[in-house]
């Protein structure tokens, strides 16, 4: 650049504003503010850590946020549910978008002891004396808490072991049911006497009553089809995929294929727990303590309940009549509900109304703190519960977790799981309602208790086992048909049941990405997870089959056969030819052949036509023979009468707290 061009940038530099002078230079004054072309490290320094601590205070609350915590105010404003004004009943969670509200079920828990006057022979005399029962009405918990935590993980076999009928000792033997008509106090001495020669009794039936039924008789064995009664648990005719592929006129045509029919859901499969909100009272003068347990909390949280309320509500027994308000939320340590808050109201009677006394919350540090009223409501006559779709547990997990709430021992929740665990899905969750009915004599001297009844009832379906013993001194469960609960194969025969990740029928093949018949059902599982027989048989096939890597195929009786693919391995010690029991591991779970993950693929074959294990009827694994069946009508008629009588009048066990 030559001078003139120089001066020329030097003047256009100087007409915006720069000027000529020396360079930029960290020789300034410590202490003072860096003036002109000065610069100070210290100063630089001090802007940069200024800005650092901004970030790491924002990241970090941001962090916090974003880790799902939602409760960082107090205890009351952090627990605080919005309510609708046209349902006061029903406080709301307004932690997750909703377009409604969620609904509320009245819940029913009682556990009461009934009397009934029994009739029994003691030392060859007939006597009648007052017998007190224990009898259990509830709804199955829609929430799990700490009281289902640690209940064994579902397995069949355990199921198989815990249905065994019961060989009858002396105790279980003397349990009577024989229901006498009147009521007597104390014990009674019968007497039999001669019926007078000159009494006749009343008709039953008029002559004209007898006369149609012999001729409705007579009609029906001439003109009903002479064709006996058939097994019908598969179809062996032409199905309708079968007449899909004819040409005739007037034919049913087309191909139904793969067609399930499932409750309508809004819920995602992987949704949080969410929170809800029980609402209870206290029918008889209960301690708090006893109260609070059997509504989930654990004994620490008892221990840490009453010391925070020592000052404001020293009293540990809880008047009839007192109102409870729990908020469960999820717990961060495990699959369950914990309280969040308890509220406790108590009843004045000369005002009618509920009277707050005291609520505790629970803090993001896990302590128990006092906290404020929550938003008045007006309590509902019923005990209610908030459902929250997210918080319904498994039927399986419902069953325990209702009845260690009702004090059984674990070996009876477990007889009742297995009692029904051949006609019913555990691993499904419940319905709001579902329900369940439990008959038992009081607890001995030892704390022992028989079981004589159970209903369980879920959505409209009802089921129902009476207990009975047989001559040879064999007790068992039999529904109102004679017939045990019990099938003669297993629907998901390996440990924990497994996962369902595919059903039976056509489905796009998630290898070859073609539409195919899927012959059975998947049922997903850790690789090496024991698999059952379904049930007794013979091993026929035993090796390699393609498709299905490691394959065993078992023939049963009746022309059922069961497989079992893609195992990891067999067990040592079997082959073709050998017999096998129900429950006998035969094999692990792998991932063998053609599949995309360790799971099992069973099937199950009747005639040699495969039908879906999960839907087809199977046979029922005992039945009562004939020679009883007006024993056990009679049985059944007395079970029934003491699940309909009123409670004692002064009940030992009516419901603490519900």
């Amino acid at each position: 650049m030559n001078p003139t061009q120089r001066n020329r940038h030097a003047a256009l530099l100087k007409a915006t504003g720069f000027e000529d002078c020396a360079a930029l230079t960290a020789q300034s004054t410590d202490g003072d503010i860096p003036h002109g072309r000065e610069l100070s490290f210290a100063w630089l320094s001090g802007t940069v850590m200024t800005g650092l601590t901004s970030v790491l205070l924002m990241g970090a609350a941001l962090y916090v946020s974003f880790e799902g915590q939602d409760t960082f105010s107090t205890a009351y404003e952090a627990l605080q549910l919005a309510r609708s004004e046209q349902e006061p009943i029903a406080p709301t969670d307004m932690s997750a978008k909703s377009s409604r509200m969620r609904p509320v079920a009245a819940t029913r828990s009682d556990s009461e002891i009934i009397e009934a006057s029994i009739r029994e022979t003691v030392d060859g005399r007939d006597m009648i004396r007052n017998q007190p029962f224990m009898r259990i009405r509830a709804t199955l918990a829609t929430a799990a808490t700490s009281l289902s935590e640690g209940v064994p993980d579902y397995d069949p076999v355990a199921i198989l072991n815990a249905t065994q009928p019961i060989e009858a000792d002396a105790a279980a033997a003397e349990v009577n049911t024989d229901v006498y008509g009147a009521e007597v106090e104390g014990e009674v001495a019968v007497k039999s006497a001669a019926m007078p020669a000159s009494f006749v009794p009343a008709k039953s039936i008029s002559d004209q009553s007898a006369a149609e039924y012999v001729r409705s008789a007579i009609e029906a064995t001439f003109y009903d089809d002479a064709a006996g009664p058939t097994l019908a648990y598969a179809a062996l005719g032409p199905s309708i995929r079968d007449l899909g592929q004819t040409s005739e006129p007037n034919v049913l045509a087309g191909i139904a294929e793969n067609v399930t029919v499932v409750p309508k859901t809004t819920v995602a499969a992987d949704a949080q727990l969410g929170r809800a909100e029980r609402i209870l009272t206290v029918r008889e003068r209960s301690s708090l303590d006893d109260v609070l347990r059997r509504n989930g909390f654990t004994e620490a949280m008892v221990v840490a309940i009453e010391t925070t309320l020592q000052n404001v509500f020293p009293s540990t027994q809880l008047p009839a009549g007192t109102r409870l308000r729990i908020l469960f939320g999820p717990s961060r340590t495990s699959n369950s509900l914990i309280p969040y808050r308890m509220s406790i109201y108590t009843h004045d009677a000369s005002a009618n109304t509920d009277v707050h006394r005291a609520t505790v919350a629970l803090t993001d540090k896990g302590q128990y703190v006092l906290g404020l009223a929550p938003p008045d409501i007006v309590f509902p006559e019923e005990d209610t519960e908030e459902i929250n779709v997210a918080n319904l547990p498994s039927v399986y997990r419902s069953i325990w977790e209702t009845g260690r709430k009702h004090d059984l021992d674990d070996a009876t929740i477990e007889r009742i799981i297995g009692m029904f665990a051949y006609d019913v899905d555990m691993t499904k969750k419940i319905a709001a309602g579902d329900s369940i009915e439990i008959l038992e004599t009081p607890p001995d001297a030892e704390g022992r208790s028989e079981l004589l009844y159970v209903g369980l009832t879920l959505g409209s379906t009802k089921r129902q086992l009476y207990r009975f013993m047989t001559d040879d001194g064999v007790i068992d469960f039999y529904d109102p048909n004679g017939e045990t609960g019990k099938r003669f194969l297993n629907r998901r025969p390996l440990e924990g049941g497994g996962t369902l990740r595919s059903r039976f029928g056509y489905r796009i093949h998630p290898i070859f990405k073609s539409r195919r018949l899927h012959t059975g059902v998947d049922l997903a599982a850790r690789t090496g997870t024991p698999i059952y027989a379904a049930g007794d048989g013979v091993i026929q096939y035993y090796k390699w089959a393609s498709g299905y890597g490691n394959k065993i195929e078992v023939s049963h009786v009746n022309g059922y056969e069961t497989g079992y693919g893609h195992l990891s391995r067999f067990v040592d010690g079997l082959k073709v030819g050998s017999k096998v029991r129900q429950g006998q591991v035969i094999g692990y779970v792998g991932s063998t052949g053609q599949s995309t993950g360790p799971h099992l693929h069973f099937e199950i074959k009747i005639n040699g036509n495969l039908v879906d294990p999960l839907s087809v009827k199977l046979p029922k694994d005992n039945v009562l023979p004939q020679q009883y069946e007006a024993e056990f009508a009679q049985t059944m008629a007395q079970i029934n009468d003491l699940m309909q009588r009123e409670p004692a009048p002064v009940t030992v066990a009516q419901n603490q707290a519900q």
